[in-house]
């Protein structure tokens, strides 16, 4: 469901933990596990969070954030969505981050727009999967809006 949802295929965890291992040095991406802190010592992984795309000199990027369906609705998504914008806006040089879900995913068009994201538009049929396409909705925020939230920032926590 997530890869209908998000328009990207799911990878095991131990090919994630991998990918994020090679592209360490990789200037134009971060990735990151979103961990919870029970089950085994050092947390629980449950998903992942990325910053693609980085334009240093546009300073925008694009954010993912995907989270095992079994930890859905407990807030992790939104808080890990949270985390990643206080990076770019707060450690990066960045000015606007984009993100696109499908326009049928109402609990991530709802993150979303409570994480202070705005509507841009729909890209129209610009996904493909299980056998039909699929519009993608997208959003932006920049780092104005950012700097206006009434909310803890991820280093006060």
């Amino acid at each position: 469901m997530t890869a209908h949802q998000l328009g990207l295929w799911p990878r095991p965890l131990t090919a994630l933990r991998e990918r994020i291992e090679r592209d360490i040095e990789d200037d134009d991406r971060d990735d990151f596990l979103v961990v919870v802190p029970e089950g085994p010592p050092g947390g629980l992984p449950i998903g992942y969070a990325a910053l693609t795309g980085q334009n240093i000199v546009d300073g925008a990027a694009q954010v993912e954030v995907v989270i095992a369906a079994e930890h859905r609705g407990r807030g992790h998504g939104a808080a890990a969505l949270d985390a990643l914008v206080d990076l770019a806006f707060g450690e990066l040089p960045m000015y606007r981050l984009t993100a696109e879900t499908h326009t049928d995913n109402s609990p991530a068009l709802a993150v979303l727009a409570a994480s202070g994201f705005v509507g841009e538009g729909v890209r129209r049929a610009a996904c493909f999967h299980r056998g039909r396409r699929h519009d993608l909705a997208v959003f932006s925020l920049l780092r104005p809006e950012w700097e206006g939230l009434d909310r803890p920032r991820a280093w006060d926590a």
